[in-house]
């Protein structure tokens, strides 16, 4: 980052350039497409494929909002689908039952870091003309059966905002397997503009001002501050999923008698990239509340979209989403989670199951 602040350089530029081509070897694929946010990942994979208002997208009932944000300002309708018990990602089954004539998309997220069942999804979708865009905002380094999230031929939105298991500050990326699709994914972060800044200067000495606009576009570009960021991030990526996945075994380890508690499930066929570790028990708020009182800080990942005022008006036979999300805690676990801190969570949990005679 210093580098980049003396070079004078701070828009999207050379450290973006290489960051997309480390990131698309790391993941295995073909092409990456940096941009601002996850958010922005999401939209334009969606603005690719052309959606008309009475187009539906198909996403999970738990996700973060900016799923939804992003099928709605690219103008279509959200259709609302149940998780599976296990792992709270979107159940294909549950895709099977909302399917209609007008479904264009289905935009199964990885939640937790946990793969979505991807071979199942496919299953479900057969021959039919309806594109799959993966949200992996949490799942940066995850494996679903041989391979990388993000190495498949579905357009893989990531986000690298601050919390993510790699963070740009704030940034995403798009993971494509087509050229064609990169290069207009490229043109629409960046107003449409044929050729960017940083591509007139380098094909052209002295710097070429023309470019042509071929379609309206929007800056979404990610600046050579965080892709700077991001090349420091990605080399220690491998290292602190490692370290993520040494916490959760000792989670698991502290945990595994406690009946009253409910832990995460990782499918035989999927490495998680440890993003959360979400426990379920039935009097959750009362969990959260006492390690509250001392000093641990927990989530919930996440209240059904409809529960929104945002979203209230979207029809949801989500019953499996509605009863997990009142359960569902995330634990503290982060690369820089000392032992000493996580004794302490671990602690905390045993005593509060103790005081209520859980066994």
């Amino acid at each position: 980052m210093a580098k980049a602040l003396a070079s004078g350089w701070l828009g999207s530029g050379p450290r973006v350039a290489t960051f997309e081509e480390r990131f698309a070897s790391y993941i295995g694929a073909r092409h990456a497409v940096a941009v601002s946010s996850g958010t922005a990942a999401l939209h334009l994979a969606l603005l690719v494929l052309e959606l008309d208002p009475e187009d539906e997208v198909i996403i999970p009932a738990t996700t973060f909002v900016a799923t939804a944000n992003a099928v709605h300002h690219a103008g279509a309708k959200i259709v609302l689908a149940d998780v599976d018990p296990h792992t709270l990602t979107l159940a294909p089954e549950a895709v099977a039952r909302v399917l209609t004539a007008r479904t264009r998309v289905v935009v199964p997220m990885h939640y937790g870091g946990h793969p979505c069942d991807l071979k199942g999804l496919s299953a479900v979708l057969k021959d039919a003309d309806i594109a799959v865009i993966e949200d992996a905002a949490h799942a940066v380094g995850a494996r679903h059966r041989d391979r990388r999230v993000g190495a498949g031929a579905n357009p893989t939105c990531f986000s690298f905002n601050a919390v993510k298991n790699l963070t740009t500050g704030q940034g995403g990326a798009i993971t494509t397997s087509v050229a064609a699709v990169a290069d207009r994914l490229r043109r629409l972060r960046n107003h449409g503009i044929d050729r960017d800044t940083w591509g007139r200067v380098r094909e052209c000495a002295p710097y070429d001002w023309a470019y042509d606009v071929l379609e309206p576009g929007l800056n979404y570009a990610m600046s050579d501050l965080a892709g700077a960021l991001g090349l420091a991030q990605l080399e220690r990526l491998e290292a602190m999923n490692a370290r993520r996945q040494r916490l959760v075994c000792r989670y698991e380890r502290a945990f595994r008698n406690c009946s009253w508690l409910e832990l995460p499930v990782i499918a035989p066929w999927a490495q998680s990239a440890y993003h959360n570790y979400v426990v379920r028990l039935d009097d959750r708020d009362a969990l959260a509340r006492y390690l509250g009182e001392r000093g641990i800080a927990t989530s919930v990942h996440y209240r059904p979209l409809h529960h929104h005022t945002a979203f209230a008006s979207l029809r949801a036979e989500v019953p499996i989403a509605e009863r997990e999300w009142r359960r569902l805690l995330l634990l503290p676990v982060f690369p820089d989670l000392a032992f000493d801190e996580q004794d302490a969570v671990i602690t905390a949990v045993l005593e509060f199951g103790g005081e209520r005679g859980h066994t």
